[in-house]
């Protein structure tokens, strides 16, 4: 046999293996028969970005990081500490960031120019990662009372990267933001809306972008008020640096006093993850969830029964004006609260309205959809702010519009006591399985099946792990039925301050459609 024989069938050859490994089906041009005999796969990594917490000296924040099992080999988890960074002008004329320049590239080299080198011209070691976690099903938890703590970024690999969480709870002693403030460090992203924001006197709102990359991002925050688009020159063309952290004081982006604010973050140049932290110098404060992407129909879920006063800030991005429908999904079907059963948000604006006496002593979760005869099917943003206490015993929590638990989610950080979950199913009822981890100190897990009838909020204390010690995570899975929304409150009595915070618990995306492959050899006819 000649060479030139030996060379065709060996690029055949080659040929048919790439086609065995790469021939899938293209995205807008599925086969039906292929896309049924795809399968879901645990994802193979996972990343997350953790805001700075508070500046306050008597702030302590506690850190839990979790994996549900099912993931498959080895791996682990661990988050790294991000630079801070001032807030970055605007971008060069390129329409690269100015973390683009010399001295970004720079930062990590020595005098010779070597990048990561120590005085022996060694690579330097890699730093020591924050609350790692190598084993499914069991939470790890780490601290700090420390007033200058970094925000904290990190990814999870292999067998713990499926339903990857970090709870990150703070607890203010006194002062302003003084309660409970927590949130789940988020997925870096390109675009998050923000309703209930302020730059109202008595608070001091920051929006926190974390570029957890090597290369830098580029972000513009939009802001919408009850007349429109807020004027906001320093709002535009934000540079965030390589593996830094950037808060910006939102008071400084307009000279206007808004008691309600719907915050638009942008990068029109990498990704950042992003959160909004409100601080009131009276009555508490939180971190502002991102919500769910722009839909006609909102669900938000985890009002709790003793809520004093609930505000709810509704933003139409688009053109459009939208008309509502407003119902509180209570434990016994949907309510229309007496004076607000509908609302009407124009285009391009904001609208909030104080529904005072929502929820009549009954855990409940308001339901947005849109109104019959109204402008039709018009995307909205919206989020509630939640008061509990009266007069000095305030405290106030944010609770985001959520994207429904198609499969499953996870709250860590759960206490002996101060937690509860929210589920609620907006039409068919749902049948639900609920787990209880094995602590961070001990203990085994324990689960519990239950349903959630069509239209209704069912509010539980999730079960306790059997022995348990110290914290635990409680997984929510959707086994059957309609859709499922889901959220999960954390309190704490601090004097006379019932301090609390929610987290919502959308779908944790820890699988992803895998269509199978296989070969196609036609691609070698000619």
């Amino acid at each position: 046999m000649n060479r030139t024989s030996m060379t065709l069938i060996g690029a055949a050859t080659a040929l048919a293996a790439l086609t065995g490994v790469a021939a899938l089906t293209a995205p807008g041009g599925e086969d039906p028969a292929a896309a049924s005999a795809a399968g879901r796969r645990p994802v193979e990594r996972s990343t997350l970005v953790c805001p700075q917490p508070s500046v306050s000296d008597v702030a302590e924040t506690r850190y839990t990081a979790f994996a549900p099992k099912g993931g498959k080999g080895k791996g682990d988890a661990g988050l790294f500490r991000a630079e801070k960074a001032e807030t970055g002008g605007s971008e060069s004329e390129d329409g690269g960031g100015r973390g683009d320049s010399d001295s970004d590239k720079d930062r990590d080299k020595d005098k010779d120019g070597n990048r990561d080198r120590d005085a022996d011209n060694k690579p330097a070691p890699d730093p020591k990662p924050f609350a790692p976690l190598s084993t499914p099903g069991k939470p790890v938890t780490a601290g700090s009372d420390s007033s200058d703590a970094s925000a904290l970024f990190g990814s999870a690999e292999g067998r713990v990267a499926p339903g990857w969480t970090v709870q990150q709870t703070t607890s203010v002693g006194a002062g302003a933001g003084r309660g409970i403030q927590g949130t789940s460090c988020n997925v870096p992203d390109t675009d998050f809306w923000f309703p209930g924001a302020s730059t109202a006197k008595e608070r001091q709102d920051y929006v926190h972008l974390t570029n957890p990359d090597d290369s830098s991002a580029v972000v513009d925050l939009n802001l919408f008020g009850k007349k429109g688009r807020v004027a906001s020159e320093a709002g535009e063309g934000i540079t965030v640096p390589p593996r830094s952290t950037v808060p910006v004081l939102l008071s400084t982006l307009t000279s206007e006093r808004l008691t309600n604010l719907g915050v638009h973050v942008v990068a029109r140049a990498g990704r950042v993850g992003a959160q909004v932290q409100a601080v009131d110098e009276k009555a508490g404060g939180d971190w502002v969830s991102s919500v769910a992407d722009p839909d006609p129909s909102v669900v938000i879920p985890g009002i709790p029964g003793d809520a004093t006063a609930v505000r709810l800030v509704v933003v139409a991005p688009g053109e459009n004006d939208a008309d509502l429908k407003v119902r509180l999904a209570s434990p016994s079907g949907q309510i229309a609260p007496a004076g607000h059963e509908t609302l009407h948000v124009r285009g391009g604006m904001l609208t909030a309205v104080d529904l005072k006496d929502l929820t009549k002593g009954e855990a409940g979760s308001l339901v947005l959809t849109p109104s019959e005869g109204g402008t039709g099917a018009t995307p909205v943003v919206a989020a509630a702010r939640v008061t509990r206490g009266k007069g000095a015993g305030q405290e106030t929590a944010f609770i985001p519009g959520t994207a429904p638990l198609t499969d499953r989610a996870t709250a860590a950080d759960n206490q002996e006591k101060g937690s509860r979950l929210s589920l609620m199913a907006t039409g068919k009822s749902v049948k639900v399985r609920v787990t209880a981890s094995a602590g961070s100190k001990g203990g085994s897990p324990v689960s519990q099946t239950l349903t959630v009838k069509g239209k209704t909020t069912k509010s539980l204390v999730p079960p306790r792990p059997k022995g348990v010690k110290g914290t635990y995570a409680v997984t929510v899975e959707r086994l059957s039925g309609g859709q499922l929304y889901a959220s999960r409150m954390l309190e704490q009595k601090q004097g006379k301050v019932p301090a609390f915070t929610v987290q919502p618990l959308p779908d944790d995306r820890g699988k992803v459609l895998v269509p199978h492959s296989g070969q196609d050899l036609s691609v070698l006819n000619d």
